[in-house]
């Protein structure tokens, strides 16, 4: 019997907090990370768009967001809706 797995949606949200604990931004590899626990079965579900719009608000409140991850968070938003 193989052990649960969590809900993608709840991997993205709990990692995300490390993220932001951590230097309180989002860098691009941390972006990369987060969209890579979404993308695992190629579909971003809307659970998982839910919480990465969440987590996008957040980064785009920082003043010290870098302009390549806030093209990069643009640029996904309009590829899977969010």
């Amino acid at each position: 019997m193989s052990p649960i797995q969590p809900k993608s949606y709840t991997e993205i949200a709990w990692s995300a907090i490390k993220v932001f604990a951590d230097d309180g931004t989002l860098d691009e590899g941390e972006l990369n990370f987060l969209l890579g626990l979404a993308l695992r079965d190629k579909i971003v579900d809307e659970d998982e768009k839910r919480v990465l719009k969440s987590i996008f608000e957040r980064a785009e409140s920082s003043s010290s967001l870098a302009a390549k991850v806030r093209e990069r968070i643009a640029s996904v938003r309009k590829q899977h809706g969010i």
